[in-house]
């Protein structure tokens, strides 16, 4: 039988009805995208029994090696949405140019971009993975998008979210009134309405980051670490946990669930590079999700959705989550990222700092 709750397709309808004047269309395209989520999520439940196990020899505009299935989800998210009229263009963090619309079919008002598979590094490891996606308005509606048509700050989503493939599948979105959850139900093909008005606790004792990458950290990253790693015993006086597992889409979930704070901060590996993330396919439809939810999103001296991008592929570093943590990583990076402070408790010995020499 047919559940109780509302499938995405009535929400979108009674998000509609809040503005008589809309036209329909929107509603459409994020039905588009769900549709393509639907079909990345039979794809990844074959597993390797797909035969899409492994890395081909192409490589991403970032010069990573292209797994089998960025390729496959790729294909997916553009068949499934360039046919319906709706955009004038789309852009992916998969191919170095915009995808143009075919010319043979009608272009319309708004503009899509994705990350089709989030994690597809870890994807042969039966681990969970995502897809990520922001709607923007076309400037030049019913024309070819060209690439300044996608330069716009995060401040301008008209809708964002990603799909989440794990035990279920989910899809969670915002349309600018909070952040709603919808679980894939096998059994009728539908998504339907299970986690409404999701929202972030302003406090945690959660957080994660690479650790490895401590070598290469701003001093204000540094030392907020050293003190959630202190404990109870140190200046925060409560005990943190730190976790990390490899997939934004994945972070960003259990932080809408669970709380939390996530960082992925600007670091010294590559100096010209503002972070190591996306803004467009990733950090922004992040962003307005998490900001949506109550929580926060900057780059450490900056609100990241204010970012007005130069490139298609521009990236930056990221902190996000349980709006506290955010803030006083903030006033950290305002006030102690001038120069190294001293960590008394890492020293000498320490969990992140290399003894030296014995």
């Amino acid at each position: 039988m047919m559940s109780r709750r509302r499938t995405l397709t009535q929400f979108l309808i009674e998000e509609r009805r809040r503005h008589p004047q809309a036209t329909g269309e929107l509603n459409a395209l994020i039905l588009d995208v769900a549709l393509a989520c639907k079909g990345i999520s039979q794809l990844l439940r074959r597993g390797t029994l797909s035969g899409r196990a492994g890395y081909t020899e192409a490589v991403n505009p970032q010069g990573e090696k292209q797994h089998q299935l960025d390729q496959e989800t790729q294909e997916i998210f553009v068949r499934v949405n360039e046919w319906g009229g709706r955009l004038a263009g789309m852009a992916s963090e998969e191919t170095q140019e915009v995808i143009p619309i075919p010319a043979e079919l009608p272009k319309g008002k708004y503009l899509l971009l994705f990350d089709p598979l989030d994690g597809s590094a870890i994807s042969d490891l039966n681990f969970s993975v995502g897809s990520i996606f922001s709607i923007l308005r076309a400037p030049r509606p019913g024309e070819d998008a060209i690439t300044r048509d996608f330069l716009q700050p995060g401040t301008e989503q008209v809708c964002a979210g990603y799909a989440i493939y794990g035990p279920s599948t989910m899809l969670v979105l915002t349309v600018g009134r909070g952040v709603f959850g919808f679980t894939l139900d096998p059994g009728v093909g539908e998504f339907l309405l299970t986690h409404p008005n999701l929202q972030i606790p302003a406090t945690t004792s959660d957080f994660a980051i690479n650790a490895s990458n401590r070598r290469f950290w701003e001093p204000a990253v540094k030392l907020y670490v050293d003190e959630c790693v202190a404990g109870k015993d140190g200046p925060r006086g409560r005990d943190f946990s730190m976790r990390w597992m490899g997939c934004l889409v994945a972070e960003a979930h259990r932080i809408l669930l669970r709380g939390g704070v996530y960082l992925y901060p600007r670091d010294s590996r590559q100096p010209p590079q503002a972070g190591r993330l996306r803004l467009l396919y990733e950090l922004n439809p992040i962003a307005f999700v998490i900001e949506q939810a109550a929580g926060l999103c900057s780059t450490g001296s900056h609100r990241l959705l204010e970012l007005t991008p130069t490139d298609l592929h521009q990236r930056a570093g990221v902190i996000f989550g349980a709006r506290e943590e955010v803030e006083r990583l903030v006033r950290y990076h305002r006030d102690h990222n001038q120069k190294e402070y001293e960590a008394p408790l890492f020293g000498t010995r320490g969990l992140f700092k290399d003894p030296g020499p014995t």
